[in-house]
């Protein structure tokens, strides 16, 4: 049987819902030559939006190729995987990859490594003692586009990571000397710190400010997931009302992870026919099951901090600097709170949009609630 709900990794076919409108948005960027940036909270389905976008597009002349450099923690392990993953995702011949690498990677000396699954286990080991060799690495997607006569689609996942590397400002300034120029190219950059990705392409001082079509992803609308649930329980051969998927909906906010963690348990607890009871225990499973990771959250905060949060919780989006706040949550000076709201937000347990901060996390904001604001 197939599963009715999928959380905690990219959604695929069928598992993913909605998003019609973006998904046509994305199409015609890739499909024009239009770079693009996709903003929004984590768990949001940024990922799930770009592949089933790739899915949609039924066009040979379009190669996409998609990587996530999470695990990057350097300018040159970036080029490596920048490198691997173009040669190895424009072409699925093996000696076209060990051709590419050797007509375009020439001074980087590269060693290619092709394992008994090329799929999974191909990669190009690149010497970078000589630093302008880096430039056929940035070049390498316009080299095999034209060579090819494709379009190539560059869709990086955890963009963000680039904001950490050391003299990562000069680094952004080479990546997008290179990117703005390439005419056979088009570039997707997403990731899951919304306040870093936001800082990287929005602040005019930064090298990718305009660097494309901004995108900030929103919520999915409760509509459309109220008729996702009931579709998902029938096709299983259980039952929910919309009543009921409504009720999942606005118990985790339209979260999309949340709402499809919550689906999940209900329908798991339900025999038949979803109805109250089984809501009732499938969302005290989901804050059981959360409860360790918010306590690892909260051990590492402050008193100031743990305040600010009760104070948010509690419904205090925009009006933490008044008297009466600061006095009643115990948050020290206006200006004490502008430094919680820095702290908070690059931990990513806030969120602020026009001045308005909330809990970025639906399900640890009641968490707080019942075990911290007693």
């Amino acid at each position: 049987m197939d599963y009715p709900f999928a959380f905690g990794s990219a959604t695929y076919g069928e598992l993913f819902t909605d998003r019609e409108i973006e998904s046509e948005r994305l199409m015609m960027n890739f499909r024009n030559g239009i770079n693009t940036i996709l903003i929004s909270p984590r768990r949001w389905g940024k990922t799930s939006l770009v592949i089933k976008t790739a899915e949609k597009m039924h066009d040979k002349s379009i190669k996409i190729v998609r990587f996530d450099t999470f695990s990057c923690r350097n300018e040159e392990e970036f080029y490596q995987l920048f490198a691997t993953e173009i040669i190895r995702q424009t072409s699925s011949k093996i000696n076209e990859w060990v051709d590419h690498a050797r007509q375009f990677l020439s001074s980087l000396v590269p060693r290619i490594n092709v394992g008994m699954s090329p799929e999974t286990e191909f990669s190009v080991t690149l010497d970078f003692s000589d630093k302008q060799a880096v430039n056929e690495v940035l070049s390498l997607p316009e080299k095999i586009a034209i060579k090819k006569k494709i379009r190539v689609v560059v869709c990086i996942d955890e963009f963000q990571q680039i904001a950490g590397f050391s003299d990562s400002l000069n680094f952004q300034k080479r990546l997008r000397s290179f990117w703005q120029l390439q005419k056979s190219v088009t570039y997707c950059l997403y990731g899951s710190k919304k306040h870093v990705m936001t800082k990287l392409f929005s602040r005019q001082s930064m090298p990718f400010y305009k660097f494309g079509d901004l995108m900030f992803l929103q919520k999915i609308d409760r509509s459309n997931w109220v008729k996702f649930i009931v579709g998902r329980f029938k096709k299983t051969g259980k039952s929910v009302s919309a009543k009921i998927a409504g009720q999942i909906c606005d118990s985790v906010d339209n979260h999309s992870h949340y709402v499809q963690q919550l689906s999940w348990l209900v329908w798991a607890h339900t025999t038949k026919i979803a109805g109250d009871e089984e809501f009732r225990k499938a969302e005290e499973e989901l804050m059981t099951q959360n409860s360790m990771l918010f306590y690892r959250y909260i051990e590492e905060l402050s008193a100031y901090q743990l305040n600010f949060l009760r104070a948010v919780a509690e419904g205090n989006h925009d009006q933490l600097t008044k008297k009466a706040i600061l006095n009643k949550y115990n948050l020290g000076t206006s200006a004490n709170v502008s430094r919680l709201k820095s702290a908070l937000e690059n931990k990513e347990l806030i969120d602020i949009e026009m001045k308005k901060v909330t809990i970025s996390d639906p399900v640890f904001c009641k968490w707080i609630r019942k075990e911290l604001c007693k």
